[in-house]
């Protein structure tokens, strides 16, 4: 029979792992395990209404990430939402056309930025600006829409 030190110790390596793990989630659910793409290349989007877009959140272009939001600022004299996205390197044929959506994975699940290209030869560079984008679609001002405007 073991004694009570080793199973002490056992006890203890189990709940050290069990902790270990949880971090290891939480990580992951929280977009803080996935660093943002350092090599590669930068460029802003403009939006009336970012909603709960976070740093960090992901990018995409038919589903596929490629790249992640990498700051969030306001511009002082339009007042509009400047959002920086860092793109991945491999992905450096998307046209400078291209429009960006703030958009919801499921009903209520976290906001991502989406990216639809467009048909011009010439690429994003690094410090161009995504001149078409569709701010977020706020919940609450969908619904308020929806109760005060009806016409009856």
């Amino acid at each position: 029979m073991p004694s009570t030190r080793t199973i002490e110790i056992l006890v203890g390596a189990f709940m050290a792992a069990g902790l270990l793990a949880v971090f290891f989630l939480a990580m992951q659910v929280s977009n803080l395990g996935a660093a943002l793409p350092t090599e590669g290349y930068r460029v802003t989007a403009r939006f009336d209404n970012v909603g709960s877009l976070k740093v960090r959140a992901p990018v995409s272009v038919a589903g596929v990430r490629v790249g992640r939001v990498e700051a969030i600022a306001i511009d002082r004299t339009t007042f509009e939402a400047v959002v920086t996205l860092a793109i991945d390197r491999r992905f450096d044929f998307l046209p400078d056309d291209t429009f960006a959506s703030i958009l919801t994975s499921g009903l209520l699940g976290e906001q991502y930025i989406g990216l639809d290209p467009g048909g011009s030869p010439d690429p994003l560079r690094d410090g161009d600006q995504i001149l078409h984008t569709q701010s977020a679609l706020v919940l609450e001002r969908m619904v308020s829409q929806f109760l005060f405007n009806r016409s009856d």
